[in-house]
This record gives structure tokens, C-alpha cells and sequence, in this order.
């Protein structure tokens, strides 16, 4: 765990062996603990050291675990824990324009190897087949691990948004869903593609042409002081109008950088005006029993005029297999 004061060095404690990581220990106060000692003292140390008993500490919610939080209680009884969230969301939420180059490295990644990927897809693979794949393949571009494990849907799985990857095989008429990302310099890409495997049912082909109108309502909605809200709206919209509302089931889409999942989320309720350097993800879909499902999803960032897609790869229905 690592701790941030308003003054000094911040404090990591972590096992001896993983300090070996750090490029610059001199910046940092060590606070580093064995196995066969465990983490109990090492832990004692840097709350009195840092005199944390009594103080006010903010934690990140979606990230602290119960571990540190009981070894918090034990010894900093007296400290005050409260959210630190809407600060770091305040801090990351802006990308600067180097953060932004990252992205673009890591949307190119995923889409070079989403490119690469295609043409070895075939009938009779299954979906752990074609995920390994496109794991394999950014690592060998270059990613840095991946921000998540790839999903692949194929034909009735992919009724199921974050269904996992599994041992179906590619069938024809199946719709193929691919949703994917590479990590760079720490900053995550997601993108989401659906193809056709073979010939597709009208049904199918119908349902497609929806969603690509909803992604592009959706990007183009988008812009700086439009409400997060206003987004969703727009992608909903297209997808209600030609009867297919109760099959978008999740909201349009959610905030992108050193997270997979982090703010602005682009769902109805939500009122935040967007602002230049914000970027996010539009994914609406469709997902239907029986049949299966279609997701297109775009990395978007606000600009000063209106809103850039750092994804580029084609949205018009590629047939695979």
C-alpha cells in the first residue's frame, strides 16, 4: 500500500522483494517486510512513522481491500478513512495531451492486431482459440499486459455482454463479437467489433446496421459541455426508434485512460458536462436469447470544437471464417 502525504516523501510498504521494482527508492520512505516475518511490523512502522492515528486519510474505494483496511484499523485506530475518489477522479478525468498520444499507441496496438487477427479466423475454432489469438498477438506487439481478458462471443453466447470466452465453435451465421484492448506506457484502449461468420439472417444483418446507427449517433452527440447523459440519449434513441429498446441492456459507455473502467460514465442520470480532454468509450449494442448479440464500441476524446474517435478501424460488417 502506498501512502500520500501533504508533505514528505510518500510511504510504500510492500514485501522486500518487490521494492527491487522501484527506479527511484531515494524518493520514496520504504517500509519493506519478509514472508517469514510478515507484513504486521513493517505496517506498525509507516502508520507511526507517518503519525497516520487520528489523521484524515482518503482511500480509493473500488481499490483498497479489507487486508490493509483491517491492518489500518489495528494500527491507526483513531485514523479518519473517507473517500479520496471524487479528488482522483478530479485529477485523471483530464487527459493532457500526453496521455492522449498514449492512447492513440494503445488503440493502434489493438487495431493492428485485430487487423492481423482476422484473416486466420476460421469456421470450427472456438472462442478460447480466437482469444488466445488476439492475446497472444498484443503481447507480441508490444502491449503492455492487457487492461482485460479479451472477450469472444459467438452466435447465442453473445446475448451475453461480458459472456466469457468458452469452448463453442464458430458456426456460420454466427454474429462474432470481439472486444479487446492494449495497454501503453500504462494507458488502456477498448474496442469492440462484431462480424459475420459466414452468411448472416436478415435478422442479423438488420440488428447490425442498428447498432453501427446508434455508435455514430453516439459519437456525434458528443462535445465539449454536452451532458454525459445527452450521449447516451442519443445512441438510445436510434436503437428504441426501430424497436430494439429493451435489448440495449448497459449504458452507452464508460471513461478510458490508466483504467479499463474509470469515469465519465455515459449513462442516463448522469449530468456532467463533458469537457475537452475527456475520453470514453461508446458501446451500444443489442443483445437478443437465441439469436445472439452486436456491440460496437469506439474510444472517443473531447476536443475543443466537438469529439475525435481515437478508434479508426472499419464499422462496416466484415464477414470472417
Amino acid at each position: 500500500v502506498a501512502f500520500f502525504p501533504a508533505a514528505g516523501k510518500p510511504a510504500l510498504v510492500a514485501p522486500e522483494f518487490e521494492c527491487t521494482k522501484i527506479t527511484n527508492p531515494d524518493a520514496w520512505r520504504l517500509f519493506s517486510w519478509r514472508d517469514e516475518d510478515g507484513v504486521e511490523g513493517a505496517f506498525a512502522a509507516c502508520c507511526q512513522t507517518l503519525h497516520l492515528n487520528g489523521k484524515r486519510v482518503g482511500v480509493e474505494d473500488l481499490v483498497m481491500r479489507v487486508k490493509e483496511y483491517s491492518l489500518l484499523k489495528t494500527f491507526a485506530p483513531q485514523a479518519h478513512l473517507v473517500s479520496g475518489d471524487a479528488l482522483i477522479t478530479a485529477m485523471r478525468v483530464i487527459k493532457t495531451p500526453a496521455e492522449i498520444a498514449r492512447m492513440k499507441e494503445a488503440v493502434a496496438l489493438a487495431e493492428t492486431v485485430l487487423q492481423q487477427t482476422l484473416p486466420r479466423i476460421k469456421i470450427g475454432m472456438t472462442e478460447k482459440e480466437v482469444a488466445a489469438m488476439l492475446l497472444v498477438g498484443l503481447l507480441q506487439a508490444g502491449s503492455q499486459t492487457v487492461p482485460f481478458e479479451p472477450l469472444v462471443q459467438t452466435g447465442p453466447t453473445g446475448a451475453a455482454p461480458h459472456a466469457v470466452a468458452g469452448d463453442r465453435k464458430l458456426a456460420g451465421g454466427d454474429l462474432l463479437i470481439v472486444d479487446f484492448g492494449a495497454r501503453a506506457s500504462g494507458y488502456a484502449s477498448d474496442i469492440t467489433r462484431t462480424f459475420a461468420v459466414g452468411q448472416l439472417s436478415a435478422e442479423a444483418q438488420k440488428i447490425y446496421n442498428i447498432v453501427r446507427q446508434a455508435n455514430r449517433a453516439g459519437r456525434e452527440a458528443a462535445g465539449p459541455g454536452v451532458a454525459c447523459q445527452t450521449v447516451d440519449r442519443a445512441a438510445r434513441q436510434v436503437i428504441e426508434q426501430a424497436g430494439y429498446g429493451r435489448y440495449f441492456t448497459h449504458r452507452t459507455g464508460h471513461g478510458l485512460g490508466l483504467d479499463g473502467h474509470e469515469p465519465p460514465f455515459i449513462v442516463a442520470g448522469n449530468a456532467t458536462p463533458l469537457q475537452p480532454g475527456m475520453t470514453f468509450t461508446v458501446e451500444p449494442g443489442i443483445y437478443i436469447g437465441g439469436l445472439g448479440g452486436v456491440r460496437v464500441e469506439d474510444d472517443v476524446v473531447v476536443t475543443a470544437s466537438g469529439a475525435e474517435s481515437l478508434t479508426t478501424f472499419s464499422r462496416e460488417l466484415i464477414r470472417v471464417g
